[in-house]
């Protein structure tokens, strides 16, 4: 005869599982259908966001390119496509696929949501510029619409994110660029980098560690099938053509061309002692944090700056700006910009009774 207590213990370890299970809002089987349904979502608004940025460059997608670019298989990408259909979210005409304006709609949303999420950290945070892809990956499918917008006008409602893409406005709004490959220059043209494409991760890592970033303006010196050679303010960059065709630029008119390039070619780290120089920029590459501090400190474009004196081991060296004197490491310095005034005075420049600020952070 079976022992009243054991049946009654297994028959409350049985209520306890199958709570466990099916409880509501909180049950295994509940959340289970909950990730499987946030997985469904997130592939379905991968595809629509990639499908949306290949219309804007005018590229068409194949169903090859879309399973590459989710990670699945032709099946499954077919079937994917084939899901998206039904919810009236794109359509096909004569192979060619289109977003309906439900699914430009989605699209449009994920993608504002990316790219303010990537302008957000660039600004407000410490990550590393290899990681704000992958971060904005991840938040553009928790963000809502009222959250996007919240974030928009908290950040003073860019018109770009940090690579240079233009982010959709709140009325799903995207301007177009007019941009060519770096690869379609020819030697002598100068030009306006506008946007460094962020995927693969690796080539990506490659142009961020060659310092190039939006904004930079360049001279083409030479092109072989084997190397793109280009200046930027003062120093020579040299890619191999895999790595130039990611970056994408704007040409500046020959009219143009003249001094564009010398304004910015020279860095903080070129003063000797007693010279003089007016800073032009802070590059973008610099930590975002650490270029943050600097502005605070005045390190700011058209602010006078005077080298100091160097320490016994060359580094760091002092700065006289607007009242103080700041001590920057060479790899900061060089990132500050600057065009000369003066010449060097022979000696150590100046002695002044100014407060020593240590910014090596």
């Amino acid at each position: 005869m079976p022992n009243p207590l054991i049946s009654l213990l297994i028959g409350l370890a049985l209520l306890a599982l199958l709570a466990a299970l099916f409880w509501p809002d909180r049950g295994f089987f509940l959340r289970w259908q909950q990730a499987r349904r946030m997985s469904a979502r997130v592939l379905r608004e991968d595809a629509l966001k990639y499908l949306y940025t290949h219309e804007l460059e005018g590229r068409a997608v194949t169903l090859q390119s879309l399973a590459g670019e989710m990670g699945v298989s032709l099946d499954q990408a077919a079937q994917l496509l084939g899901e998206m259909t039904q919810l009236g979210l794109m359509e096909t005409h004569d192979g060619a696929y289109a977003l309906t304006p439900t699914g430009r709609e989605v699209a449009v949303q994920v993608l504002r949501a990316h790219r303010l999420w990537e302008r957000y950290l660039s600004e407000h945070s410490g990550y590393s510029e290899e990681e704000w892809h992958a971060r904005a990956d991840q938040a553009e499918h928790l963000l809502a619409p009222d959250e996007v917008d919240a974030l928009a006008q908290q950040l003073g409602d860019p018109r770009f994110d940090p690579h240079g893409d233009p982010i959709p406005t709140a009325a799903g709004e995207t301007p177009r660029l007019e941009t060519k490959p770096l690869t379609h220059l020819n030697p002598g043209d100068l030009a306006r980098i506008i946007h460094l494409e962020d995927q693969p991760e690796l080539v990506y890592a490659q142009l961020v560690a060659e310092g190039l970033h939006p904004g930079m303006e360049i001279l083409v010196v030479d092109k072989t099938p084997q190397r793109v050679r280009f200046l930027s303010r003062g120093n020579e960059h040299v890619l191999a053509p895999i790595l130039a065709a990611n970056v994408f630029v704007t040409p500046i008119p020959k009219e143009q061309a003249e001094g564009a390039i010398h304004p910015w070619g020279e860095t903080l780290t070129s003063l000797h002692p007693g010279e003089e120089a007016e800073i032009v920029a802070v590059s973008r590459t610099m930590h975002p944090a650490e270029r943050h501090r600097l502005l605070d400190l005045g390190v700011l474009p058209g602010a006078r700056v005077r080298a100091e004196f160097e320490s016994p081991l060359g580094e760091p060296v002092a700065y006289f700006i607007r009242g103080a004197l700041i001590a920057l490491r060479n790899d900061q310095a060089e990132k500050i910009f600057v065009r000369k005034m003066t010449p060097a005075p022979s000696g150590n420049g100046d002695k002044r009774d100014v407060a020593l600020i240590r910014e090596d952070a």
